[in-house]
């Protein structure tokens, strides 16, 4: 008998083994880093959120001593969650799969257009047609309505992480 035979024997039934494990059982969701699902995921982003409300807007702010932007919010609470994200809301709307305003979960992202050619504002989505963001410059991360004529004129999509 050759080694070559005689090792595809041995390690032939293992591999088999090994490959039916790793395409065997799982959790339903999608793993993230640690082992967080998707649902706990989005929840944990919506507690962060809701946690910073009151904090100072800045601009290209990305951290509760500083204060937030945007974006800088989201890329926050998702880096607190354990999710890196991308740090303009261009790039966030980028890495999201698109959600209709009627298929948003809490922990979406909900992102506006103030200008005819580019989403220039994101802000986390918490349920019950409300959601967290920085506004701008001189106000404080708040919570606001999707149903406010304001925002709803200026909503673009949600968006779900990939």
């Amino acid at each position: 008998m050759s080694i070559i035979s005689s090792l595809s024997r041995v390690l032939l039934p293992g591999l088999l083994l090994l490959a039916g494990f790793m395409g065997g059982c799982s959790t339903p969701g999608r793993p993230y880093p640690g082992g967080v699902h998707e649902a706990q995921l989005h929840k944990e982003v919506v507690e962060i959120a809701r946690e910073l409300v009151g904090t100072p807007y800045h601009y290209g702010g990305r951290s509760p001593k500083t204060g937030f932007d945007c974006s800088g919010l989201v890329y926050y609470t998702h880096m607190q969650a354990g999710l890196e994200l991308p740090r303009t809301s261009l790039g966030q709307l980028r890495a999201t799969q698109p959600v209709s305003f009627s298929g948003l979960q809490p922990g979406d992202l909900v992102f506006f257009r103030f200008s005819r050619y580019k989403v220039s504002h994101v802000g986390i989505y918490i349920g019950h047609h409300r959601f967290v963001h920085a506004p701008s410059n001189g106000k404080e991360v708040t919570v606001d309505s999707l149903n406010d004529p304001y925002w709803r004129k200026r909503f673009v999509r949600g968006g779900r992480i990939l």
